[in-house]
């Protein structure tokens, strides 16, 4: 599956339509806010209570977090009006800018 597949059926579980896009926006950044503080703490458990071992039962609960996390992020892009797909290129774009000038493991958004 590839991001638009995934934007556009992930779209079909939305539930704030109707509402405003300042709503929306709010909404979903504390989507992936609590998501990815949910991973966190699962980390931090995985950390204290294992140094770190994480067992398969764990990898499949912190894949369902990565995958909320994925959702929202998704929505995001789309309330914004630019595809999932379009973020991820300009990324890798970056990215890809900053290892070719050697600034990768710079610190700094305008690197």
């Amino acid at each position: 599956m590839d991001f638009n597949e995934y934007e556009e059926k992930a779209k079909s579980t939305a539930t704030y339509d109707g509402k405003n896009a300042e709503y929306v926006l709010m909404y979903l950044t504390i989507g992936i806010a609590g998501e990815s503080g949910e991973i966190a703490e699962k980390v931090k458990k995985i950390m204290r209570n294992h140094d770190g071992v994480i067992t398969d039962e764990q990898r499949e609960a912190l894949k369902h977090e990565v995958g909320d996390v994925l959702w929202y992020l998704s929505q995001f892009s789309r309330a914004l009006g630019f595809s999932f797909a379009d973020a991820a290129e300009a990324n890798l774009k970056k990215l890809e800018d900053r290892r070719a000038r050697g600034v990768i493991k710079s610190s700094g958004d305008n690197r």
